[in-house]
């Protein structure tokens, strides 16, 4: 009765390409039903789609799906990956460039990479474990969801390129310069010991890099997928629930009361702290910012407010609880934060 469970587990390495095509094959398949899959289950249920309740539970069965499926796509390629390329290998390149340059590189892959924050954790936690340097990973953490080409098309179409390349210039700086100030303070003492075991335990040497056949490699890719979405995943769900009830429930009117043209200058802060507890991605951010402006809320303030929930959204807190101590999350919220303040005065100020 055994047998065809140890022939299906050894699959895999046994036939690797077959194997990739159909997982692939899969994956897309679901990757592309979930929005209607979401929908289709909120219709089966007895809730109105348009209300604040129906309008969550959409977001929190699209959303939940979708970043495990990029968590374990993201994780099983970077186990390939480490098969080819040594963490110390990786290391050596990145930290061997002059002061900055990681940074810049992590920020500017950060444009390509159309996550919200919590589908960037998993990549975040990918750069990790490969033994890229911790303030490289979060320049990476924080422009993967502030500034990408989803935002900057958006911003584009509804205010023009000076404010889009105007936001892409200060976007990165503060993914830059964050990462910086993270890195230039040493902090890796502040990840959780699961995650420093498993950098540490990643050394792979040079005969064993060239001597992997590709089943092994597959092998690789499925034990990471094992060892981090295992450990990781109920965190995910525990932040994109309450993403979820704060995204279905939180009124556009009261936000855009303390962001309009005469507010103190408290504002930005304020805008900056009501975005904080609040989840979406940049296409979902950016109509509501439209909104807000057509309410009289001032550019500067609303996008504040939109760096802040897409750079430093409570969700993503949770979900980086189970990699970062709190004494690092509370670093790297603070550095952000202030960079984020900055972007909102220098918008107001000069628009």
């Amino acid at each position: 009765m055994q047998a065809p469970a140890i022939q299906l587990k050894r699959w895999p390495s046994q036939q690797p390409l077959l194997f990739v095509i159909l997982v692939t094959l899969i994956w897309f398949s679901l990757y592309q039903a979930l929005t209607s899959v979401s929908e289709a289950l909120v219709a089966t249920l007895p809730v109105a789609r348009e209300g604040h309740l129906g309008g969550a539970l959409q977001f929190f069965f699209y959303d939940t799906p979708k970043v495990l499926l990029l968590l374990t796509g993201i994780v099983f390629v970077v186990g390939v990956v480490h098969t080819f390329v040594s963490p110390e290998r990786t290391r050596a390149m990145l930290t061997g460039k002059r002061l900055g340059v990681g940074n810049v590189m992590a920020a500017s892959l950060g444009i390509v990479t159309p996550f919200c924050s919590c589908s960037a954790v998993p990549l975040f936690i990918g750069f990790l474990q490969a033994g890229v340097p911790l303030g490289v990973t979060f320049s990476f953490l924080i422009s993967a969801p502030m500034v990408n080409e989803v935002a900057l098309a958006l911003l584009f179409g509804m205010f023009g390129w000076k404010v889009a390349t105007l936001y892409l210039v200060l976007g990165l700086t503060v993914a830059i310069v964050a990462g910086m100030v993270i890195g230039k303070l040493d902090m890796g003492n502040h990840l959780e010991d699961w995650v420093r075991e498993m950098q540490n335990s990643q050394a792979v040497n040079a005969g064993e890099v060239t001597s992997m056949n590709w089943g092994k490699r597959i092998d690789s890719g499925i034990s990471h997928v094992r060892e981090i979405v295992g450990k990781v995943w109920p965190y995910i769900i525990a932040g994109i629930a309450l993403g979820a009830g704060i995204h279905g429930y939180v009124p556009e009117d009261f936000m855009a009361s303390v962001m309009g043209k005469d507010a103190p200058w408290w504002s930005v802060p304020a805008a900056v702290a009501i975005g904080v507890p609040m989840y979406t991605n940049a296409a979902g951010i950016i109509p509501i910012i439209e909104a807000l402006m057509g309410k009289g809320a001032v550019l500067g303030t609303v996008l504040a407010f939109m760096m802040s929930v897409i750079a430093l959204s409570a969700p993503e807190m949770i979900i980086l609880r189970k990699v970062l101590k709190p004494r690092l999350i509370a670093t790297f919220a603070g550095v952000v934060a202030l960079g984020i303040l900055l972007v909102g005065y220098v918008f107001n100020a000069v628009l």
